[in-house]
């Protein structure tokens, strides 16, 4: 089907969904944008504020606009996601490294460099307008500017990126993710001899107190946990193989970064000092997304995923081989 000049960012039948929340003890106290989110598949924090201003929640029959209302045990929350609306985004006919597709989903080998979704500084060339030219029907969940996005990578991060094409696909992955049962692997070169050489990082993760852009383990923030295994020392450097519990912003880079091992060629969360990396390795950071598995949400059978190192991220390698480095093939 070839799609028109403009994109619709809504599934087939752009019809309303009503969520109906009961609030149990564990969420007594919180916010309700914070419930919100964490109780709706696919429904982000941000994009539950934006329902909550355009008056499609109602807290025990009332409607409610506050974010900051504080929910007690035993509320009723009604919410209505509309259809989504009109992404205003141009489809472009970019190729796309699809490594599997249904009337359900697809699973995306992103390169470094592609941005995922538009921003302010990146309103063409992202791999939501490469998905709208592919598919023109994608799950409206994500807002306006993410369709069909079940989770993100970094512009610089490669790898594996699941994208739902309907709703009921995007609510039921959503969902796996916040109970884990969808598991994403990173491969990424670090800085520094990793000790032990197996471990798991736990600490809470939230905007960074001066630097907006920037995440940072602060207390009181998200909780995050990142597993981590090394697969191979290359002189001062560490390979690592990294396995998710949670999936917050820049998750990754900064816990290493909090570590004293950041990703190597992090612009944002690295600390310099690689002039004897070979250039093909020191930018843009490396990070690869190497493995991802899940539930399918029609057959209900666990299917998974594993693409290799981009060639560069190979050949960096090779040429940073010392006498312990080993075999380099993963």
């Amino acid at each position: 089907m070839k799609p028109g000049p403009e994109y619709p960012n809504s599934s087939p039948s752009k019809a309303s969904s009503d969520q109906n929340i009961t609030v149990g003890l564990e969420d007594n106290g919180r916010r309700l944008d914070q419930v919100l989110a964490d109780r709706v598949p696919g429904l982000s924090r941000s994009r539950a504020q934006k329902l909550l201003e355009e008056k499609m929640v109602r807290v025990n029959r009332e409607s409610c606009t506050d974010k900051n209302y504080r929910l007690r045990a035993g509320d009723q929350i009604d919410l209505t996601i509309p259809p989504a609306e009109e992404t205003g985004l141009k489809p472009e006919a970019i190729g796309l490294d699809i490594v599997y597709e249904d009337e359900d989903l697809l699973v995306i080998n992103k390169p470094r460099g592609m941005v995922v979704h538009p921003s302010p500084g990146h309103r063409k060339g992202t791999l939501v307008n490469a998905l709208l030219h592919h598919c023109p029907n994608l799950s409206g969940i994500g807002g306006v500017k993410r369709p069909g996005i079940v989770h993100r990578l970094d512009k610089d991060t490669s790898g594996l990126l699941l994208v739902a094409k309907n709703d009921f696909t995007h609510r039921q992955l959503s969902a796996q993710l916040k109970t884990r049962q969808l598991k994403r692997e990173y491969i990424a070169l670090v800085s520094g001899r990793v000790k032990p050489t197996l471990g798991r990082i736990e600490a809470p993760l939230a905007r960074h107190p001066r630097h907006r852009k920037k995440m940072a383990v602060v207390e009181g923030g998200r909780p995050a946990v990142t597993r981590y295994r090394v697969l191979k020392y290359f002189g001062r450097y560490s390979l690592l193989q990294l396995n998710l519990e949670t999936g917050r912003t820049h998750q990754i880079r900064v816990h290493m970064s909090h570590l004293g091992h950041p990703v190597v060629g992090d612009p944002t969360y690295g600390r310099g000092g690689w002039d004897d990396l070979p250039p093909i390795l020191s930018e843009p950071h490396a990070l690869h997304a190497r493995r991802i598995m899940f539930i399918h949400p029609r057959t209900s059978k666990t299917i998974e995923f594993t693409v290799p190192l981009p060639s560069s991220f190979k050949q960096g390698l090779r040429a940073l081989k010392t006498h312990n480095a080993g075999n380099t093939d993963i």
